[in-house]
């Protein structure tokens, strides 16, 4: 008999058939007469009862099903005795496949904190919590696919080992094939390269941006969607030192179609969960964020508000308030920022423009004041900016310019530099961090718990 997932078979209307189910016990419970099991694997949140009459059933076999064993069980499908479901499966016939010692399975009990969950990371799967996020996950991470493939844009694969930093910002993670007690430096006491693999210094990516401009100006329309690293010591529950990011990038793009195109994209994806992970999102909102549902139809339903970084600050500064960090222009602004002007005085999602150039990457598009460059960030309710992008500079003299201010290595970045000498056009672009996506849907409250397996300062164990 051909095994049926318990998803199908939750929804289905064949009671009276026999059936074939395989999955993880979550709970047993019964009399020496009949034994009721909580079956799940992993296609819902949802159980399916098993009831096993044990007259029937070897004795240590019904002893060694115990939480978090793995069986499969053969037998009619029949209507449910009880609530919460419609269908379960009388048993004729259950197969252990794996045995779980109920004196040390770590998730024999429920209720286990975040943290001691992040603690065993390699069972976490298997909690109904971790189990949500991740099919939601999954989710939308088809539905990023989805979307720009219907959108005709082509999904570019840009390179993990780089010899460029995109960011400028210097922390990234080294890739080399030297051996580390027995590095050769210059003259100059510089590492000596000559010896490596690429024979030149190569690091972890910290952003796909710059390759997939390359794409896009010669396909039009591109988007990149893959891991990158970022050796921030950071121990906080914003960070990671792998994480994912979508860099959508496109051609005879202007300010304004970049704006249009982050919120019609971040509103497809919300309505896609919606549409397509309720049962998930339902058990979130009653156990993690209570108000989950209810941020997912506020970003859906409202038009986002655009304001420049200039007026931001005017109205954080007329409040009066006393911020933990202080706001004036030339100043990045925080979280408690963004939270502010999204969640209490425009009640939408807002998208800033405009910032000074002097807090802004080299590459965004210099305005005509000579103090701001065409950036754009998209605030969301609870989270603060979930999408940075802009208008890239597409002339050649200018952006030359803003590298030498900058101090950036030229030699590195010639071949960025000849796309703006043969044939330049503007372009546009974004980043999304998945994380940080995910963080939002899930209404979960650190960064570690919406991806399978965190890297952090001092923590790489699976």
């Amino acid at each position: 008999m051909k095994r049926t997932k318990i998803k199908a078979l939750l929804s289905t209307s064949q009671v009276g058939s026999e059936v074939l189910v395989k999955g993880w016990v979550r709970t047993k419970r019964g009399n020496k007469n009949v034994v009721f099991i909580a079956l799940n694997d992993g296609s819902t949140i949802n159980n399916i009862q098993v009831v096993a009459d044990t007259v029937s059933f070897d004795e240590n076999l019904i002893k060694d099903i115990t939480t978090g064993a793995c069986i499969a069980v053969s037998g009619k499908l029949v209507e449910s005795q009880g609530q919460g479901q419609k269908v379960e499966i009388n048993a004729s016939s259950i197969e252990l496949y794996g045995k779980s010692d109920a004196e040390t399975y770590p998730l024999q009990k429920k209720g286990h904190s975040m943290e001691f969950l992040r603690e065993n990371a390699h069972l976490r799967f298997r909690t109904n919590t971790f189990g949500a996020v991740f099919r939601i996950r999954h989710s939308m991470a088809f539905a990023i696919h989805n979307y720009f493939n219907d959108k005709g844009f082509f999904y570019l694969h840009t390179p993990i080992i780089t010899g460029s930093d995109a960011e400028g910002a210097g922390e990234m993670f080294h890739v080399t094939t030297m051996d580390l007690n027995k590095l050769v430096h210059k003259e100059d006491g510089s590492l000596d390269f000559n010896g490596d693999f690429f024979g030149k210094e190569t690091n972890l990516t910290v952003s796909g941006q710059l390759e997939g401009e390359l794409g896009a100006l010669s396909l039009g329309e591109i988007y990149t969607f893959g891991p990158t690293f970022r050796a921030e010591n950071s121990n906080t529950p914003r960070h990671l030192a792998e994480f994912w990011m979508i860099e959508p990038e496109m051609s005879f793009y202007d300010l304004n179609d970049n704006m249009d195109l982050a919120e019609e994209f971040v509103k497809y994806l919300i309505k896609y969960a919606l549409e397509n992970c309720r049962e998930d999102l339902e058990f979130l909102n009653n156990m993690i964020d209570n108000k989950l549902l209810e941020k997912l139809n506020f970003v859906l339903n409202n038009e986002f508000v655009r304001i420049t970084y200039t007026e931001a600050v005017s109205i954080l500064t007329a409040t009066g308030k006393k911020w933990d960090y202080m706001v004036g222009w030339g100043r990045d602004l925080q979280a408690e920022h963004e939270r502010y002007l999204v969640e209490e005085h425009f009640k939408r999602p807002v998208i800033l423009t405009d910032y000074p150039r002097e807090i802004k990457a080299f590459y965004m598009k210099q305005n005509e004041d000579g103090k701001t460059v065409r950036a754009m960030d998209v605030l969301f309710p609870g989270i603060g900016e979930i999408i940075g992008g802009s208008q890239r500079e597409e002339n050649y003299e200018k952006l030359l310019a803003r590298i030498t201010e900058m101090k950036l290595p030229q030699k590195d970045l010639w071949w960025y530099l000849d796309t703006r000498k043969f044939g330049t056009a503007p372009h546009s672009g974004f980043g999304l961090g998945f994380e940080r996506l995910i963080l939002f849907v899930t209404g979960m409250s650190n960064i570690r718990d919406v991806i399978p397996f965190p890297r952090t300062p001092k923590n790489a164990e699976f």
